[in-house]
């Protein structure tokens, strides 16, 4: 099923999601990579406070290119989530209803998804500067001097994702492959 969805990605609309859905994200998401995680649980541990809101919000796991004169951004594909794995579910505790990256996560993460409603989007690896097409204005926000893996937030329209991970747990990469062993 083809859905649009527009951020802040509220609970219930990330509960009406489904493993294999194809969205087309419009709104505000932010991008965030290993470093600038670490990072963000470390000051919330000291400050009680992150960098921006998490509550509902979606994080891309990219840390995109430097922009050519006259585009927004560089190519901004998504890098491998597991890096990310030891800092989502807090995250998703705290608030975080999406994330967007590549590739399988673990069953932590996947616990603490269905039992907050979050929601894993998958994004075509590889594809980076057509996905950069889709991002309409790109500030740093935070954490700058960690270049590329600095926290921006991004205004996305008609971003172009799958649902991998649903709320409920079901999940591609467990139920495709056996599909194509036969």
């Amino acid at each position: 099923m083809k859905v649009k969805i527009e951020t802040p990605l509220v609970l219930e609309q990330a509960k009406k999601l489904r493993a294999g859905d194809i969205v087309e994200i419009t709104g505000t998401i932010y991008t965030a990579r290993d470093a600038a995680h670490k990072r963000m649980l470390t000051e919330y541990e000291e400050t009680g406070k992150l960098p921006f809101d998490i509550k509902n919000a979606v994080i891309y796991y990219a840390g995109p290119a430097p922009e050519k004169p006259g585009m927004v951004i560089g190519s901004a594909g998504p890098t491998t989530s597991y890096r990310m794995d030891a800092y989502a579910p807090k995250l998703i505790e705290l608030g975080q209803t999406g994330m967007i990256g590549k590739g399988a996560r673990n069953q932590q993460v996947v616990d603490t998804m269905k039992k907050y409603g979050a929601v894993y989007f998958g994004a075509t690896g590889g594809a980076g500067a057509l996905l950069a097409n889709h991002i309409k204005k790109s500030e740093v926000i935070a954490y700058e001097d960690l270049g590329a893996e600095a926290i921006r937030k991004l205004y996305v329209k008609d971003f172009p994702a799958i649902v991998i991970i649903d709320s409920l747990g079901n999940n591609l990469y467990e139920t495709e492959p056996p599909k194509y062993r036969q």
